[in-house]
């Protein structure tokens, strides 16, 4: 009898204690910072001229060399947003594009990992012939968010080119046309340009190619295929860049003679994936396989978003995590999320098994420079939010707004204090500016949690959650930093 009663006064303790920790842990307070809320931003101004170029867009350290020289250069070039190429619209409307844009963006991404993992063996060079669709590039699906200007050719002619780090070709529109789209600039004349020379078919180049084919002539042509039906296809060649007075090259790019699809503005992209046909591989040695970029939040600021390459492109002070690799796609930049906090406190239903990549190259967590909203696989998503809610239970509740279901009704308010968010990857926490998870939708003064779930379980950190921060790409090192305070 003494033993019973032992026993019963022990598990009674024990579920005291329990209760008392787990009262202690939602009464304490939240952490919390300051959001000033601002309306969605005007349509920016293009203020780039061409004799620019020329004072602002590289910090040479070196003379013109090939792109096989040893010598490293440093190059900063401005990016501009895509909504500055329709400035006419108006801010609800651009930011309505923008969410489809980012729509069609995630579930093309979303394909081209299940159709690779779908495949018996890993992607390689040339394992395959004729044309087919597996190469993602967000220009067509709006990973053409960002946007830089850059000679291309010899004499170099200027044009609008899309960055994005989801994608590896890069190309340009050429004439002659079969069907090209409306740009800014005209279209390039590879006949006018003294650099300009095609590939063999049967060259590594060619063969480094996903989806490659031959002309009569026995050049390799290209075709990039993406997921809303667009396409570009044409001579893959190599061609000369130039950023102010050096000149990088040979490159080896697309150049589109059939563009067809949702193009708008630019003249092609910039591929800075992890693929071997990407910029950055091809320019290892001279930027040393790094570079970074600074999107700025244009609400808040009117400074131009940056893009650095070079040993100049990794700020002091970063926080750094590994790179993971994929083991059937070699696009994307994998890296290893272990937890997410909200008003200072782990949340517990997010573990890192929720993020993890399978042998198969399932799930994972990918940094996006395309897409813009953050989407976490759906159990890691309810939770953030259940527990950003909790903490936000104080503010004005507002409808639910396109995918976004956590909105509030800030109009009035100069100042609101908000939970804090951080999300925790392997070796680096990295702590988000209010204005990186509470945006402004409309101009009544409606915010929404700027997050979304996906029954997808792979989860791609966008570009809203990297506003502010330098985002260095170390690919000598295998890994990526944040700096909060790079962007300066």
């Amino acid at each position: 009898m003494g033993g019973k009663s032992k026993n019963k006064l022990l598990f009674s303790s024990s579920i005291i204690l329990l209760f008392i920790s787990f009262s202690a842990a939602f009464s304490s307070p939240f952490e919390l910072q300051t959001l000033l809320p601002r309306p969605l931003p005007s349509p920016p101004t293009l203020s780039w001229h061409d004799s620019e170029l020329e004072s602002n867009s590289l910090e040479e350290t070196s003379q013109l060399d090939p792109v096989s020289s040893n010598t490293t250069l440093e190059a900063q070039l401005e990016l501009h947003h895509v909504d500055a190429l329709s400035s006419e619209d108006t801010p609800e409307r651009l930011f309505d594009l923008r969410l489809q844009r980012d729509a069609r963006r995630s579930e093309t991404i979303y394909s081209v990992v299940s159709e690779a993992v779908a495949r018996n063996s890993p992607r390689a060079a040339g394992r395959r012939s004729g044309f087919s669709s597996s190469i993602i590039s967000g220009f067509a699906q709006g990973s053409g968010e960002y946007f830089t200007r850059l000679g291309v050719g010899t004499p170099a002619r200027n044009l609008y080119m899309v960055l994005d780090t989801g994608s590896d070709v890069v190309w340009v529109q050429c004439s002659p046309c079969k069907k090209c789209y409306s740009q800014s600039d005209p279209i390039f004349d590879p006949t006018k340009s003294r650099s300009f020379a095609g590939i063999p078919c049967g060259s590594p180049l060619c063969r480094s190619l996903d989806s490659s084919g031959c002309s009569r002539r026995r050049m390799c042509l290209y075709q990039v295929s993406y997921g809303d039906g667009s396409v570009t296809f044409g001579d893959f060649s190599t061609e000369t860049l130039t950023f102010r007075r050096t000149s990088v090259g040979p490159v080896a790019l697309g150049c589109g003679h059939d563009n067809e699809g949702l193009f708008v503005g630019a003249a092609g992209l910039l591929g800075l994936g992890r693929g071997r046909l990407s910029f950055p591989s091809q320019t290892a040695r001279r930027f040393n396989r790094k570079f970074s970029y600074c999107l700025v939040d244009r609400s808040a600021s009117s400074k131009p978003s940056s893009l650095i390459f070079g040993g100049a492109a990794i700020p002091r002070g970063a926080l750094f995590t590994p790179l993971l690799t994929n083991p059937k796609l070699d696009t994307f930049y994998y890296v290893e999320l272990l937890g997410i906090s909200v008003g200072g406190t782990h949340v517990p239903k997010i573990t890192p098994s929720l993020f993890t990549m399978d042998q198969e190259g399932n799930g994972g967590v990918i940094i996006d420079s395309g897409t813009s909203v953050t989407r976490l696989n759906q159990p890691a998503y309810i939770a953030l939010r259940d527990a950003f809610r909790l903490g936000a239970r104080n503010l004005k509740r507002a409808p639910d707004f396109s995918l976004f279901d956590t909105c509030f009704d800030l109009s009035g308010q100069t100042s609101v204090k908000v939970p804090t968010v951080v999300l925790h990857f392997r070796g680096a926490d990295v702590s988000l500016p209010a204005t990186n998870y509470l945006i402004p939708v409309d101009s009544s003064g409606t915010f929404c949690f700027a997050f979304a779930g996906t029954m997808s379980g792979m989860t791609i950190i966008g570009n809203i959650q990297q506003q502010g921060f330098r985002v260095a790409y170390d690919l000598a090192g295998s890994r990526v930093g944040f700096s909060p305070r790079g962007c300066a």
